[in-house]
């Protein structure tokens, strides 16, 4: 396994591009199985949870066409097994989206049970749940979910999520694109995720309305055509590195990017003391050399502070002037990279559901091991403040989630570079 080695110590300073969003490019990946003909997806990031999807889709029989901008072209007619295998989709969370469009598109499919980060429970019931109430008959056996459309296909219906749910909102609304009459989800998730893949439906011919609240309209057509669609940038990788230019006291732009997709988090980098400066694609942050103030966070879905940002201000606090609780409402395992950051020295209490941390001037290099994908840049981001050398072990974990993050921070001057394990 490779492994990261940060020397921290260096002000971040300069100007990167944010990749395109994995959690919107996984999708409407899954969302190109709806179409009776040929796709382009523009702007996809760089990283393994992709090429696994890619991988996937060739297993199925279907060919994807790749160029040398990451722009890949589907065409689901080719398809010739119904079958998403357990080798595969045990790496990736996001594999059950397949699950919604071949059962509109096709009538029939067989998924494993997915995998991915181990950061507490991700049910798939809703999903399930979502296709029975369409007539969707499902028997989940041997680690497999097998879903058969009934006779005539799926139907609209409609459907309340009981938990709010970005990939269970997600296959639903991919179902009910092909689905006959209309379909309601309510309760549904507003995340600017689901919104990407609501205007990709959209720009195949689907009728969706409503993304974005938490009420979506989707009125079934009989067919998708082709399109050509380009992935909205990443927020959560325009969050982290925001977060390092932060706690070096550095200054960063970031380029390519939607700060309106971004603003919870905007206004807690604010109260941290940065200077933030926006365009229509770019945001410019500067710490004028000054360390960070702590900063109170509760995650909570879309507006809200996003959970997938929650591990960044832990870091960020570490070392800030005063004390912060971070609370995380979302997942029940997300603070397991606490106990990587106290051997860094990091003074941080977990009580529950809470992580009270308090600030300290200087966090010193250790080796510590990634444990999920945000856990990973967490670690990342102290490593690049910290005093000496870190090691971080399992960086597999940052390679789902981040394109070329080495390349990346050493643009803005990070003295960090990969080993080969």
């Amino acid at each position: 396994m490779d492994k990261l080695i940060i020397t921290g110590g260096a002000r971040l300073d300069g100007e990167i591009r944010i990749s395109g969003a994995k959690n919107s490019a996984l999708p409407i990946l899954a969302a190109t199985l709806l179409c009776d003909g040929p796709v382009t997806v523009a702007n996809l990031p760089h990283l393994h949870d992709i090429t696994t999807m890619i991988e996937l889709f060739g297993r199925m029989g279907i060919e994807p066409v790749i160029d040398e901008k990451l722009s890949v072209e589907i065409d689901p007619r080719t398809i010739k097994t119904l079958i998403a295998p357990y080798e595969l989709v045990k790496t990736m969370r996001a594999s059950i989206l397949v699950l919604g469009p071949m059962v509109a598109r096709f009538g029939e499919a067989e998924v494993a049970l997915p995998g991915g980060c181990a950061i507490g429970s991700r049910p798939v019931d809703l999903h399930i749940r979502g296709l029975e109430a369409m007539g969707a008959t499902i028997d989940v056996e041997g680690g497999y979910i097998k879903a058969k459309a009934p006779e005539g296909g799926l139907r609209g219906a409609n459907f309340f999520f009981d938990t709010v749910s970005v990939t269970g909102t997600e296959n639903i609304m991919m179902a009910a694109a092909l689905a006959k009459g209309r379909s309601v989800l309510q309760n549904a998730a507003r995340e600017p995720e689901v919104v990407d893949l609501a205007n990709f439906l959209n720009a195949m011919g689907a009728k969706v309305s409503g993304a974005g609240t938490d009420t979506i309209t989707i009125d079934g057509v009989e067919r998708l055509h082709t399109a050509t669609y380009k992935v909205m940038p990443d927020r959560i990788e325009t969050g982290t590195y925001l977060v390092a230019a932060a706690v070096t006291g550095g200054r960063v732009k970031v380029k390519d990017t939607d700060p309106t997709i971004l603003e919870a988090v905007l206004e807690k980098l604010k109260e941290a003391g940065a200077e933030i400066t926006t365009g229509e694609d770019w945001i410019e942050l500067n710490m004028h050399g000054k360390r960070p103030k702590a900063v109170n966070v509760r995650t909570a879905p879309y507006p809200a502070f996003p959970t997938d940002m929650q591990a960044q201000f832990i870091s960020l606090n570490a070392i800030a002037e005063g004390t912060g609780a971070v609370i995380e409402t979302i997942f029940e395992n997300r603070f397991m990279h606490v106990y990587e950051l106290h051997r860094m020295g990091a003074k941080i209490q977990v009580e529950g559901n809470t992580a009270i941390v308090t600030g300290i001037d200087k966090l010193k290099g250790a080796p510590v091991m990634a444990t999920d994908l945000r856990a990973s840049a967490s670690l990342v981001i102290s490593a690049l403040c910290a005093e000496g050398d870190t090691l971080i072990d399992r960086i597999y974990h940052i390679d789902r989630g981040y394109e070329c993050i080495e390349e990346k921070l050493q643009m803005l001057g990070a003295k960090i570079r990969r080993v080969p394990g």
